[in-house]
């Protein structure tokens, strides 16, 4: 999915969040993995729990994509 993506709106699920560090991963249905900060974690608490079905806008950053504007489904 990747490179395909071109600034469209993305789905998954939170599969890795550590809260004391402030970075997690969201892994889409096929497979790709995302990382992201907490700072972009939409309703502002910069905490999401782990199986959170979310959307995201996938912003490319230093060659690969981070999650950006993380909102629960």
């Amino acid at each position: 999915m990747g490179s395909g993506w071109g600034g469209r709106v993305a789905s998954g699920t939170v599969t890795a969040f550590d809260e004391q560090v402030g970075l997690g991963e969201i892994t889409t249905a096929d497979g790709t993995i995302v990382p992201f900060q907490c700072t972009v974690i939409a309703d502002g608490t910069r905490r999401i729990a782990l199986g959170t079905a979310v959307t995201f806008e996938p912003l490319p950053k230093l060659g690969r994509y981070e999650a950006g504007n993380v909102t629960s489904r």
